[in-house]
C-alpha cells in the first residue's frame, strides 16, 4: 500500500489536514508505516488534481489558511478499490537488523548501547499502544493495535534471551581486535625447534 492509498483510507474516517493525517500515521500506524510530509502533500495535490478529495481552505489568524482535505465519492471507491486486493508480503526495514548484521565488527560497548536503545524503544511502544492514546473505534482499529503489542512484545523476549550471543561473541573477539600490534608482533615470531 502507497502514501496516497493510506491518505484516502485515513480519509475515509473523517475529513482531515496533511498535518492531522500525519499525525494518524505516527499514531495508530506507527508501528508499521511511515510517511513523511514530503510524501503526503504531494499525494494529497494528485489526489485532489484528480478529483478523489476535495480541499476547502480555512482561514487561519497570522497564519497561512489551513487546507481540509475530504473524500469524495470516486476517491471512496478507489479506496475500496485497494482494498479488494490481497496486499503484497511484509517487508520488514529495521535499521536495528542492518547494526545486528555486523555485530561482530562493532565495539562491545556499543553494541550493548544498540540492544539497551532497541529494548527501551520496544518498551515504548508496548506502553503506548497498550495505552491507547488513541481508543480503538473498530475491531479493524483495535486488531492493528493487538497486532502491534504481540510483534514487538515477540522482538523484545527474542532480543532479551538472546542478546548474550553477540555481546558474548564480541567480547571473546575483542582483545585480538583491539591489539592489531599484539596479532601482528606474534605473526612474526617463529617457533623455535
Amino acid at each position: 500500500m502507497n502514501v496516497r492509498t493510506l491518505c484516502l483510507g485515513i480519509l475515509s474516517l473523517g475529513e482531515a489536514s496533511g498535518y492531522e493525517i500525519k499525525k494518524k500515521i505516527e499514531g495508530p500506524f506507527n508501528h508499521f508505516y511511515e510517511a513523511s510530509f514530503g510524501s503526503i502533500y504531494p499525494a494529497l495535490t494528485r489526489l485532489t488534481e484528480e478529483g478523489m478529495v476535495s480541499c476547502t481552505k480555512h482561514a487561519q489568524a497570522n497564519r497561512p489558511h489551513k487546507k481540509v482535505y475530504g473524500l469524495t465519492t470516486p476517491g471512496r471507491l478507489a479506496f475500496l478499490d485497494e482494498l479488494t486486493s490481497m496486499p503484497r508480503p511484509d517487508r520488514v526495514r529495521s535499521e536495528f537488523l542492518v547494526f545486528m548484521t555486523f555485530a561482530e565488527l562493532l565495539p562491545t560497548r556499543h553494541l550493548s548501547r544498540v540492544l539497551d536503545e532497541q529494548v527501551g524503544y520496544w518498551r515504548a511502544h508496548i506502553a503506548e499502544l497498550e495505552a491507547g492514546t488513541e481508543k480503538p473505534t473498530a475491531a479493524g482499529h483495535e486488531f492493528v493495535c493487538g497486532f502491534g503489542v504481540a510483534v514487538y512484545r515477540a522482538a523484545l523476549a527474542y532480543t532479551e534471551e538472546n542478546r548474550y550471543r553477540v555481546e558474548a561473541a564480541n567480547l571473546m573477539a575483542e582483545p585480538a581486535a583491539a591489539s592489531p600490534a599484539l596479532t601482528t608482533r606474534n605473526a612474526q615470531i617463529q617457533p623455535v625447534d
